[in-house]
């Protein structure tokens, strides 16, 4: 893997990229949003099914979205998740009941699959087409560094903004993902980059996409989509890896449930320092997205993908096994390990795509991600009412470890396959 040449400062569009990012924040309200909830009457199970619900409306929204990012252009379809979350996030302020939280919490899912897949496909198109496509696991976590640096800094405010007026968090947190919106409005278009390079006054060789479309031109039928989505993603080594993906992304998911409870009853941490502790832990998921490609050239592709999640799981088990106090380490580990993986998860699926329904591919993919998270949420709960937050984090770090394993063996045997194959 060569390494990605761009210049120690910024080309614009890459600046433009990160105060994006730098928008995309929830640290404003984030560490005390299940307190909000308790306040307005909401209780755990309330609460557990709202989780699950915006899990549900992902995973349903996924490709629906995706689809509409390549007719309508990528950037639009960051515009339009921007607009929902910032306006979902206004109007938490102001709900007084489950089912005002139920219709947001579907607005807000809906934003988020707006982004999902749009943010890697533009980003991997405009460096191919501006800059350099190997460069995108360094902006990529880069940009990472920059929400999560962002993140710490504001939920450092949290508390003292909720003690203030309990509505303030969401009111100047739905301000700072407004201003993305300006942001992306600045941003280009995919199609647009194409139009400039085409006739003569842009870097590279502008060309178009293999079926003659550019992006947000209308030409994507949705059986193109659906062949799409079977030709590129389904294909063996792009599947084990998304499968591998979305078995780290739930178990994540599910473990971040059960970092409040643990923390406090546990490890002993009054509910003060978790505004501090999560700001901790956006620190050094900054540092660790910051050095994701670094840490890809120094163990590959592969090395990332299956060594980092073993690690995770190890240290999720440690804490019920050893001592409750090692959970602060795990949790620390497996927030910094996520924004390793992501850049380069993402990297490799679009790296192995094709231009043409690059979102639709990456949403499906997304999609898989939501479909485990939603199914371990719900059964990592009934398992910890039966037998604790420490012990389902340790099955979580169990599951994952023999799942990665699964994973692995399966691109081994397919590897085996495609010799063989080759051979006759």
């Amino acid at each position: 893997m060569r390494t990605p040449s761009l210049p120690s400062r910024p080309p614009a569009l890459v600046a433009k990229y990160y105060a994006y990012r730098a928008t995309a924040t929830f640290g404003f309200f984030w560490p005390i949003f299940t307190v909000f909830l308790l306040s307005r009457d909401l209780s755990y199970t309330q609460i557990a099914l709202l989780g699950s619900l915006s899990a549900a409306v992902s995973v349903l929204g996924e490709l629906p979205t995706g689809y509409v990012g390549d007719r309508v252009g990528r950037r639009n379809s960051l515009l339009l998740g921007a607009l929902a979350r910032a306006v979902s996030v206004y109007a938490l302020a102001f709900a007084e009941s489950f089912p005002a939280f139920v219709a947001l919490y579907v607005v807000w899912a809906v934003g988020g699959a707006f982004t999902s897949g749009a943010g890697d496909a533009w980003l991997y198109d405009v460096l191919a087409e501006r800059l350099d496509a190997s460069a995108f696991t360094r902006v990529r976590g880069r940009g990472g560094a920059v929400n999560m640096t962002v993140s710490a800094v504001t939920m450092l405010a949290a508390g003292a903004l909720y003690a203030a007026d309990p509505r303030l968090p969401f009111l100047v947190g739905g301000t700072v993902n407004a201003a993305g919106v300006p942001v992306l409005l600045a941003m280009p278009r995919v199609d647009d980059t194409r139009d400039r390079e085409r006739n003569g006054d842009g870097a590279g060789d502008g060309e178009r996409n293999g079926d003659g479309t550019g992006e947000g031109d209308g030409h994507l039928g949705v059986g193109d989509a659906a062949r799409i989505v079977r030709t590129q993603l389904l294909r063996p080594p792009v599947r084990s890896v998304v499968a591998g993906v979305a078995l780290f992304f739930g178990v994540v998911g599910a473990v971040d449930t059960y970092i409040q409870p643990i923390a406090v009853d546990a490890v002993g941490l009054s509910e003060l320092a978790l505004g501090p502790l999560y700001a901790g832990f956006s620190a050094v998921a900054a540092v660790a997205s910051y050095h994701a490609d670094r840490l890809e050239r120094a163990l590959g592709t592969a090395g990332v993908l299956a060594g980092v999640p073993v690690v995770v799981s190890a240290s999720l088990v440690v804490p019920a096994a050893v001592a409750p106090t090692l959970a602060v380490p795990a949790f620390v580990a497996l927030k910094g390990a996520r924004e390793v993986v992501a850049p380069v998860a993402s990297g490799y699926v679009n790296a192995n795509v094709d231009s043409v329904g690059r979102t639709t591919v990456l949403s499906a993919a997304a999609m898989c991600y939501g479909t485990v998270r939603l199914v371990l949420k719900p059964v990592a709960g009934m398992v910890a009412d039966a037998f604790g937050p420490l012990a389902t984090v340790a099955g979580l770090g169990a599951v994952l470890a023999a799942g990665v394993l699964v994973v692995r063996g399966a691109v081994a045997l397919t590897d085996a396959d495609d010799v063989d194959a080759a051979r006759a």
